[in-house]
């Protein structure tokens, strides 16, 4: 019998069961899977999504593995914008890197890890509280009954690193008909790229003649991974929480990757479950999360909005490119937004 189960042994699960040790829980995480978990992303990570990390206790700057950037660059077809962040740097990281990171900050904390165990069942189960941080086709939010979406649209991903010395101090995103291509530095001599699209057959060799620039910029570089693919989901859920069960993560539902929000939710929603477990009352959790996504969904309909329509994107970015200030704005309002309660947090716990 412990306090708390997390299914689920990813960024989330771990963020959960760090923030929940920190306020004096029995903590124990599960997962079918051997660590590190790779996952298909950006492995870019925002000033945001730093501060929550570090109010858990990890900082990342202290690793020179990573690779910091200073802002983020739009490419388009016929203009270019770019724009620091209003306050810090973003890191580049491995996400195999980040997930070794969580486990061992968790470990450190105590949390009882059970890697290659798969749940069956929430009757199997024995804690006072249940967390579902098993992805996005969580078998914890169905056991649940908390499949019950709002929202629900789908784009697919699919990741190579490159052998490379980062060309860009920002986190690169070029736009093309129908899909995007992200590149990001993830250290000294290599360079994360991921295409984004809505066409679940176009592959990363098919997709290199959309994205001139890119290529050449990439040309002699020597592959480092394998091409890996993977979904990226938009879900909002009607309910994230129901009697001692609570869900986080892509578990909890999820923002189109083009906003980066990803990550950065999942630390956050680990604060705030953290705190409404402490209280005894998820209610305050699923509030939190509702407020909590409207600003990346928000973001997210913007951006594919520059998707789908390529006259609006083009024009859009050379208006941008002409009023760069305007684009710095709107990444301050992106990566900001009154994130004091990580300092308090952080404060408190550790």
């Amino acid at each position: 019998m412990v306090d708390i189960f997390v299914v689920g042994g990813g960024p989330a699960g771990l963020a959960a069961a760090i923030a929940a040790r920190a306020r004096g829980f029995r903590v124990t995480v599960a997962d079918c899977a051997q660590p590190p978990i790779d996952k298909t992303c950006g492995e870019g990570l925002m000033p945001d999504s730093l501060e929550a990390l570090q109010a858990l206790g990890i900082n990342l700057r202290d690793f020179p593995q990573c690779r910091p950037f200073r802002g983020i660059r739009f490419l388009g077809e016929s203009a270019a914008v770019d724009a620091s962040f209003p306050t810090g740097e973003g890191i580049g990281i491995r996400r195999t890197l980040l997930h070794q990171l969580l486990i061992d900050r968790a470990a450190a904390a105590g949390v009882e890890l059970r890697w290659g165990v798969r749940v069956d069942g929430l009757d199997r189960i024995r804690a006072r509280w249940v967390i579902g941080a098993d992805g996005q086709k969580s078998y914890v939010r169905r056991w649940a009954g908390l499949d019950a979406c709002i929202h629900e649209s789908r784009r697919y991903g699919f990741r190579r690193h490159y052998r490379a010395v980062p060309w860009t101090d920002c986190v690169e995103i070029y736009w093309a008909r129908d899909c995007q291509m992200y590149v990001t530095p993830v250290g000294p001599d290599e360079v994360c790229t991921v295409l984004i699209t809505r066409d679940s057959h176009l592959r990363m060799a098919e997709a290199e003649s959309r994205f001139p620039r890119l290529t050449a910029r990439l040309a002699g570089a020597t592959p480092a991974t394998r091409e890996r693919g993977g979904v990226s989901a938009s879900r909002r859920l009607r309910r994230v929480q129901s009697g001692n069960v609570a869900l986080i993560g892509d578990a909890s539902g999820s923002v189109d990757a083009i906003t980066g929000e990803g990550l950065c939710l999942c630390f956050r929603q680990a604060i705030r479950l953290a705190e409404a477990l402490e209280a005894g009352d998820l209610e305050r959790y699923e509030k939190w999360h509702r407020r909590a996504m409207r600003r990346p969904a928000f973001m997210a309909d913007l951006m594919l909005m520059l998707d789908r329509v390529p006259l609006l994107r083009e024009r859009t970015l050379r208006i941008l490119e002409s009023r760069p200030g305007i684009f710095a704005r709107l990444l301050a309002v992106h990566v900001t937004g009154g994130h004091s309660w990580l300092n308090r947090f952080a404060s408190a716990s550790f």
